[in-house]
């Protein structure tokens, strides 16, 4: 723990200069841009203010074009706009040099043919025989300590925490953490953009400049989540998806392109381009960083928690709140808990027909049952050489599911492989290879096996991985493939729950007809309504999706093809995709199945699968049918999907294609046929499965150097759509209050220059109570806007049709939606409504049922503060920052929970919410709490008497008493919850220079 002072020291020296970036041009739109050695300039920015120089610099980051990465006029450009500034900044840059608590262990590597790449601070001068144990993973961390070491921010008793990681992780120590980039999305990006110009607002009503709130280090921005499938099985589909994503959401595009002018180091890549991941994977992941001859590890955080596909890169990489990347992006360190490791050995190789997804599926399983939230996993061993990259990404990707903060793999052959085949230089590549080789950051399988140290060992032989898929409500529930039919018939029978539906015996077998377009159709339980090959988790995995073209193409030479009512779909991670999918000749058959390209983009994964055909939706609404959605992603939960698949599976592109050639999921694949052939003889799923052979042979003819160069190089000149929006020049957002979209959030209304301070609850009521595995789709408003909600009500009374209520998600940058939609999930289970299912609650004073919005106003509007129960695991999924916002809104003031997950903890903090874990063994069922009681929370009134997972007492009127850790983990954050959350923190700190 901090002592008080060193605190306050940091906290002066983290907000210096905010508006500064050594990049000294505006992002360049370039993923090699980037700033020097962050420690010089923080010391720089502490003891060298000058505010001619920084003027200077302001002004010409302003004026700087913005020009394509790889071109050399652009370099050009820069140099000699650039040139006088670098200069006069290395001038101060040298000055302080030999200030640095490391400058010893500073020195070059060499280029073979002469010169050198650059300087590194060097892991194995340090002579410290505790590093050589340490896992790769942890090594990145303490070379961006040693690198960033200026005793202000990071401090040498950092450093050797990290060092003596062996000892020190067990006992949940803070470190700082800067991180070399910020990633976000659109449905993420939005909001940040708008609290970013809110927090503008803030700064000139404070009576500051308003130029001190930007970005410090790089920040992409992929717009990939507003695409949704309203036109499916189309040659044009693409193009008109996109007309409708504009038509849509041409306010939300024109501001993020307002931001990426008015907001210096951020790179907006246009709609079209590819899903988030895949491009950060295939385009913006650096794995080593050459800023100005200073070489360091890549680093990455981004909104959304799939951001860990960049750890199959050897990229650290992992996904935090929108309000905690806001703050890192305005030059925060991110305070984090030393995590443990957890060591996962890899041997063998995988069996003939099985897939990546089998094995992650496996993994997830594995992962989830050994518990590793708030903890690394690291990938070694022998098996780590017979998975490939996109292999790799996708067991990296899902760490979310296993809940682990990242899923990482070492940089090896494998990953220099990669880097080549995607376009990256071999001058960059051997770069990349001599600085980790360098910093012992290198997995070199010829030689001998260093022995590391982890927390806790698991293991994995490759060979016993069976083809699988998982749900029907949870990713880790997995099903082995030849049990689906029994486990599909288990859920009907058991309760209702994550595996049940309790669906009578005499009801099980009804059928329900309807005509489709003048064709006889039926849907018993378990029929597939949608097919979806979607989802960053495999879309960027040349071998599955190569695989699902080789199903589509055996089944449709055989005579099978997919019924005309199943909603089909394909959407790639990057145009990448579609040019190997043509250059195979697979693409024509898997359109003939149905999966014609629908757009680039997440799409179904998320509840962007648009709407069923309402012949379908009427014979699954009117009988109560069980349809099912199969997809390829990697989220499942209930009403994510659509609001009628009540069942929702994982699996492989390939055996999404199987299932739906099936037309159902009830169905066992070893023993009964898929349909009848032209031949009149019946097909089985071994007819249609490729080899692992014929799947590798089309993958190294098909997938090629030039379709990375070819797809990134056009990847900035954008679309005639994105490049027609015309938007003003201005750097404060001009707020249109009739907005439906954008909206000014109240966050900092009436802001003060002197914090609030911490504060207790007093009588709060119980506005939710909810068991176990509360995940953020529950929480945080997501997919379609129900027609009978609060929030379909606000939109109509603006005039807002309900054909153009567009998505939750779309509207992430009005706030009156969002908290509208906060605990809106249909799905919901509160324990309040006694078993009823659904977003409604009890409002205790009268015993009224409503709306949550509706409850939480009249509790508001009567001045009375409100919690919510929980279960286990309060929070899981995706990282969402309106699931901590729109409780804030609601006027929520803490969250009693027996655990939280990793994210959402830290995004209540950050919006000045309360989380308090329940003593182990109890929770509120255990404690006879009914939720019908009102609360008290004795927090002391003072920050200095607060500490972290400090015990404190809770209350009744009832008379029942129980005690609870605060779930304030860090210091950081408890100056966090004395300012009423990070931004406020952030604005007054940026307020006092």
């Amino acid at each position: 723990m901090y002592c008080r002072a060193r605190f306050a020291s940091r906290l002066a020296s983290t907000t210096a200069v905010a508006s500064f970036s050594p990049s000294v041009c505006s992002r360049v739109s370039s993923p090699i841009a980037s700033p020097p050695s962050a420690s010089s300039v923080s010391f720089w920015n502490q003891r060298y203010r000058s505010l001619s120089f920084l003027s200077s610099l302001r002004s010409l980051r302003c004026s700087a074009p913005r020009l394509h990465w790889r071109s050399p006029e652009s370099l050009r450009i820069l140099a000699r706009t650039s040139v006088p500034v670098v200069e006069r900044f290395h001038r101060r840059i040298a000055t302080t040099a030999s200030e640095h608590p490391f400058k010893g262990v500073m020195t070059s590597i060499p280029k073979p043919g002469g010169g050198e790449f650059g300087k590194f601070y060097s892991l194995p001068a340090l002579n410290d025989p505790r590093i050589d144990r340490l896992p790769y993973s942890i090594r990145i961390l303490l070379e961006s300590a040693i690198r960033n070491c200026d005793n202000f921010q990071v401090t040498k008793d950092d450093v050797e925490k990290i060092i003596d990681w062996e000892n020190t992780s067990p006992k949940q120590v803070e470190i700082p953490f800067k991180p070399a980039r910020v990633l976000l999305q659109d449905f993420t990006g939005v909001p940040a953009v708008v609290d970013l110009a809110s927090m503008r607002d803030a700064m000139k009503n404070l009576g500051n400049d308003p130029k001190k709130i930007n970005p410090l280090v790089p920040v992409d921005l992929v717009i990939d989540h507003s695409v949704q499938v309203d036109v499916a099985r189309s040659e044009n589909a693409v193009q008109e998806n996109m007309e409708l994503e504009f038509k849509r959401n041409k306010e939300r595009f024109a501001f993020l392109k307002w931001g990426s002018s008015a907001f210096h180091n951020m790179l907006v890549v246009p709609p079209g381009s590819g899903i988030v991941h895949q491009v950060n994977l295939e385009y913006l992941g650096r794995v080593v960083f050459n800023s100005d001859g200073m070489l360091y590890p890549d680093s990455v955080v981004g909104t959304d928690s799939h951001t860990t596909m960049i750890d199959g890169l050897g990229v650290a990489g992992w996904g935090v709140g929108g309000i905690e990347a806001e703050a890192a992006m305005l030059g925060q360190p991110m305070s984090m808990v030393l995590p443990g490791v957890v060591g996962f050995k890899l041997s063998g190789k995988l069996r003939d027909g099985v897939t990546a997804t089998d094995l992650v599926l496996t993994v997830t399983q594995m992962l989830r049952k050994h518990g590793v939230v708030g903890k690394f996993v690291e990938f070694y061993g022998e098996g780590m050489g017979e998975l490939s990259l996109a292999d790799r990404a996708t067991i990296a990707n899902m760490s979310p599911e296993y809940g682990a903060t990242m899923g990482f793999f070492p940089v090896d052959h494998v990953t220099l492989q990669y880097l080549k085949l995607t376009g990256r230089s071999d001058e960059t590549v051997s770069m990349i290879e001599a600085y980790l080789r360098a910093n012992k950051m290198f997995v070199d399988y010829n030689e001998p096996p260093q022995e590391r140290a982890y927390s806790s060992y698991l293991q994995l032989d490759l060979a016993e991985v069976e083809p699988c898929i998982s749900g029907p409500k949870r990713p880790h529930d997995r099903v082995p493939l030849k049990e689906m039919k029994a486990d599909w018939h288990a859920c009907l029978d058991n309760n209702v729950g994550f595996k049940g539906f309790a669906v009578p015996k005499e009801e099980q077998n009804k059928v329900s007809k309807f005509t489709f377009h003048g064709l006889p159709a039926e849907l018993r339980h378990g029929s597939v309504v949608i097919a979806a090959i979607t989802s960053c988790t495999n879309t960027s995995n040349p071998s599955v999706m190569l695989g699902a073209g080789l199903v589509a193409k055996k089944a449709y030479e055989l005579g099978l093809e997919v019924k005309p009512w199943i909603k089909t779909s394909l959407a790639p991670g990057s145009g990448v995709v579609t040019k190997y999918l043509l250059q195979s000749g697979l693409q024509k058959y898997l359109n003939q199945q149905g999966f014609n390209i629908v757009g680039y983009g997440c799409t179904t994964c998320i509840g962007n699968s648009g709407d069923l055909d309402e012949s379908v939706a009427s014979a699954i609404s009117e009988n109560d049918i069980i349809a099912a959605a199969v997809l390829s992603g990697n989220r499942n939960f209930e009403g994510r999907v659509h609001p009628l698949t009540r069942a929702n599976y994982l699996a492989s592109p390939p055996l999404v294609v199987a299932y739906a050639l099936a037309g159902t999921v009830d169905i066992d694949f070893e023993k009964e046929p898929i349909g009848t052939g032209k031949s009149g003889k019946s097909i089985y799923f071994k007819d249609i499965w490729p080899s692992n052979d014929e799947i590798a042979q089309v993958v190294q003819s098909s997938v090629l150097p030039d379709m990375f160069k070819s797809t990134y190089e056009a990847i900035t000149k954008g679309n005639p759509m994105w490049n027609q929006l015309s938007v003003p020049a201005s750097m404060l957002y001009s707020w249109d209050p009739n907005s439906t979209y954008i909206h000014e959030p109240p966050y900092f209304k009436n802001m003060t220059v002197e914090p609030p301070g911490p504060h207790g609850v007093k009588d709060a009521y119980c506005l939710l109570n909810f068991g176990d595995s509360v995940t953020t789709d529950h929480i945080s408003p997501a997919g379609s806007i129900q027609k009978d909600s609060p929030a379909a009500k606000f939109l109509l009374e603006r005039g807002v049709d309900k054909k153009d209520f567009n998505s939750y998600g779309s509207r992430r940058g009005n706030d009156e939606v969002m908290a509208r939609g906060t605990f809106a999930n249909i799905r919901i289970v509160n324990k309040l409504l006694k078993g009823e299912v659904g977003p409604k609650t009890i409002h205790v004073p009268t015993g009224e049922k409503l709306y949550v919005y509706d409850a939480a106003m009249r509790y508001k509007a009567a001045g009375q503060d409100t919690i919510v129960l929980a279960g286990a695991e309060y929070g899981s999924g995706s990282s969402r920052d309106w699931a901590a916002k729109g409780p804030m809104l609601l006027g929520v003031k803490a969250v009693i929970a027996k655990s939280f997950e990793r994210i959402h903890r830290s995004n209540l903090v950050g919006m000045g919410i309360i989380p308090l874990c329940f003593k182990p063994g109890e929770d509120a069922d255990s404690l006879g709490l009914t939720g019908h009681e009102r609360y008290s929370i004795d927090l002391p009134n003072k920050i200095s008497e607060i500490r972290p997972g400090q015990d404190v007492t809770v209350t009744t009127d009832t008379g029942k008493s129980f005690t609870c850790a605060v779930r304030f983990d860090t210091e950081v954050e408890l100056a966090y919850f004395d300012h009423g959350g990070i931004l406020p923190f952030v604005i007054r700190n940026l307020n006092k220079e």
